[in-house]
């Protein structure tokens, strides 16, 4: 998909699903540390091809983040090839590639995970469209990161979720709240 080697995303919707599918294996990623990253850019110009996955490297561990739509996020594990080139793309004009540069997730490298949790947008409108939406959170000491849905592409923040996110930490026993 995409052109991207080994990218077969399973997408599913809200925070059960998710978690029962993926809980433990993002759980398992605690005490392991955060080797590399890999983000497609377009050579032209290093713009960051946010519609494609977010993969992250935790000691001989590739999880793979890619948000769609209004509502879905896909998880993979250890799928994707990140040296093969980016083959048969739509856009003559722009070239994808595999990146390692990125200036947010970078100071993360070489750090142990603390935790991961899942972060469910639970606005106080009622009217937003992407409530009930997924974010996966990393934090580690020195700080942390999550990958949300910015509406059909990824997103990338740092620090503090916004409080409208409702905080679902993975751990041993994965206990419901």
């Amino acid at each position: 998909m995409m052109g991207i080697s080994g990218f077969e995303p399973t997408f599913l919707v809200g925070l059960q699903d998710i978690r029962e599918k993926h809980g433990q294996g993002l759980a398992a990623l605690g005490g392991r540390r955060l080797t590399g990253f890999a983000l497609v850019r377009f050579v032209e110009d290093g713009d960051w091809y946010a519609e494609c996955p977010v993969v992250l490297g935790f000691d001989g561990v590739q999880v793979e983040i890619s948000h769609s739509k209004f509502d879905e996020l896909s998880i993979g594990w250890n799928t994707i090839d990140t040296k093969a080139a980016i083959t048969g793309w739509e856009y003559d004009e722009l070239t994808p590639a595999w990146s390692r540069a990125d200036e947010r997730l970078e100071p993360f490298v070489g750090q142990e995970l603390r935790e991961v949790a899942l972060l469910e947008w639970h606005p106080s409108s009622r009217h937003d469209i992407a409530g009930g939406t997924v974010a996966v959170e990393f934090v580690f000491d020195m700080g942390r990161f999550h990958i949300a849905n910015a509406l059909d592409e990824n997103s990338i923040d740092l620090g503090d979720a916004d409080p409208e996110f409702v905080r679902h930490p993975l751990g041993r026993g994965m206990q419901p709240d």
